[in-house]
């Protein structure tokens, strides 16, 4: 028998952004990730990464050569101040501005702010209020 855990919400076990300049990136993604209190899981010439992220350059062999397109990715936040911090974080390490901190429609409680990464990417932090809190992870016996 094995066991697995089922990480409710968790549609995307991880991704890959491929980017132009490693160094650039790994700047901003640093300081975005000091913010939400996510730490650095490793690095390497080619490549950084932290929780279900990887970022690496066009010369990797992950990449195997090519840039990826434009994403957008959203990371959660514990609290408003979290979502403020990221936004200014974000622009003091090469982001770009792609909508302030504030409430969105999306439902109610939903705060959140974007910045472009270096490479065009839409960056998001949100918090969703304390109603939309999500459930704890289960364990499935298989």
């Amino acid at each position: 028998m094995e066991t697995q855990e089922l990480h409710r919400g968790r549609l995307i076990d991880h991704i890959q952004l491929v980017v132009r300049d490693l160094a650039v990136s790994q700047a901003f993604y640093a300081a975005v990730f000091d913010v939400l209190k996510v730490p650095m899981g490793g690095t390497g010439d080619s490549y950084f990464w932290a929780d279900e992220l990887f970022v690496s350059s066009a010369d990797s062999e992950a990449a195997q050569g090519a840039l990826t397109g434009r994403h957008h990715l959203a990371f959660q936040a514990p609290d408003r101040a979290t979502v403020e911090a990221f936004h200014a974080a974000a622009l003091a390490h090469g982001g770009t501005d792609n909508g302030a901190p504030g409430e969105r429609p999306y439902h109610p409680g939903y705060y959140a702010a974007f910045a472009l990464d270096p490479d065009g990417n839409n960056i998001e932090v949100v918090f969703h209020g304390e109603a939309k809190r999500s459930a704890p992870s289960v364990k499935i016996t298989f």
